[in-house]
């Protein structure tokens, strides 16, 4: 069985469009505390065999497929909520 292509990096709704949330695998020697992991939420904008791209509200990540340690699907945002002003 081939497991190269198997695993939370290529789940079938990584498409573009899709609003998803992807934990990744990252240096920890380069971060602050030493940590393991990171999170990109926002809407995929390209894929490839390697990668997946997201829209974050920072800019656009690319994270290699192989370093993906949970992916899901997340409905979109809230509607912004209107302020009333009081008379």
């Amino acid at each position: 069985m081939d497991t190269s292509t198997q695993g939370p990096g290529y789940r079938s709704f990584l498409e573009v469009g899709v609003r998803v949330t992807l934990r990744y695998r990252i240096d920890r020697a380069s971060t602050p505390g030493g940590v393991g992991h990171t999170d990109a939420l926002g809407y995929i904008t390209a894929v490839d065999p390697d990668s997946v791209t997201v829209l974050t509200r920072r800019g656009e990540v690319r994270v290699e497929r192989a370093l993906v340690t949970a992916s899901r699907t997340v409905p979109p945002p809230p509607e912004p909520v209107r302020v009333r002003r009081a008379l």
